[in-house]
């Protein structure tokens, strides 16, 4: 497992272009027949992927870096497929994941098991974890059954879906809140106008861009933007001081997942237009 402590909001100002994907963007979490994560200072969130093809992927605490016996000993997680037909065994429950499926698992499961249905079309598992002080069921979330809000309009570039999954009015969770945003044809703008989170911070990743794409990710202050080209697949970590909001060269989708100290969906810090520079 790869260790990521983060920059503070002055240290950012100074770094290269580099130094800004090497602290912040999350690559190569899909591997075929590996699970991969990254653990992060801000708020002890785990980010990781999984794709299973002959067979089947345990998800497994690692001694140094979680110090448990098993990965949800003092942990939740939000487990969602972005590729073929796969199915996550918890305990003794099997749950089947299609595409954009999501799976809350709560603290105090002891077998997380992660397999596809096809070798050939294989699942691909992208999962955030947290810390958690106390126990919610596990429960999956199909993409028909998520709460799902239309907003922004085809003329600002930003007609979206945000499909929230794991929340209070969803898969009860002790502080993971998580969902998937798409945008709809000849829009490109998500988060705009951007906010920041004081209270928890947030990680993005993008997918369904084709691979002639790319994401424009603005990160920062309001006062002191920068900016991160992503690719198909990738993530990056915000944390609470820094906007996250960006614009692609074609419509995408994003999974998003917040922890920290408060659950309320609506809990953010929003920024004026005029503020960003």
């Amino acid at each position: 497992m790869e260790i990521r402590y983060l920059p503070n909001q002055e240290t950012y100002k100074r770094m290269t272009t580099q130094e800004l994907r090497k602290a912040f963007l999350v690559d190569g979490l899909f591997t075929p027949e590996k699970i991969s994560m990254v653990y992060c200072d801000a708020d002890r969130a785990i980010i990781g992927g999984a794709v299973p093809t002959s067979t089947s992927l345990k998800l497994l605490a690692t001694k140094k870096e979680m110090a448990a016996e098993y990965f949800t000993q003092r942990r939740e997680v939000g487990i969602v497929n972005i590729g073929g037909e796969g199915k996550v065994i918890t305990d003794a429950t099997e749950h089947t994941l299609e595409y954009k499926d999501m799976l809350y698992v709560g603290r105090g499961v002891k077998k997380i098991e992660l397999s596809s249905g096809s070798k050939d079309q294989p699942a691909r598992f992208y999962f955030v974890s947290f810390p958690a002080h106390t126990s919610f069921p596990v429960r999956r979330v199909s993409r028909d059954e998520a709460d799902s809000t239309r907003i922004g309009n085809p003329q600002d570039a930003n007609h979206r879906t945000i499909n929230k999954y794991i929340h209070d009015g969803g898969a009860k969770s002790c502080q993971l809140v998580m969902g998937l945003t798409n945008l709809e044809e000849a829009s490109v703008w998500n988060t705009m106008p951007p906010h920041t989170h004081q209270r928890r911070m947030e990680v993005y990743m993008y997918f369904g861009l084709r691979p002639d794409n790319l994401v424009v990710h603005l990160m920062g202050e309001p006062g002191e933007t920068r900016n991160i080209m992503l690719r198909n697949h990738q993530s990056v970590i915000s944390p609470s001081w820094s906007i996250h909001c960006g614009a692609a060269t074609g419509n995408y989708s994003f999974v998003w997942a917040m922890g920290g100290e408060n659950q309320e969906f609506s809990d953010m810090d929003p920024v004026a237009m005029p503020e960003l520079q």
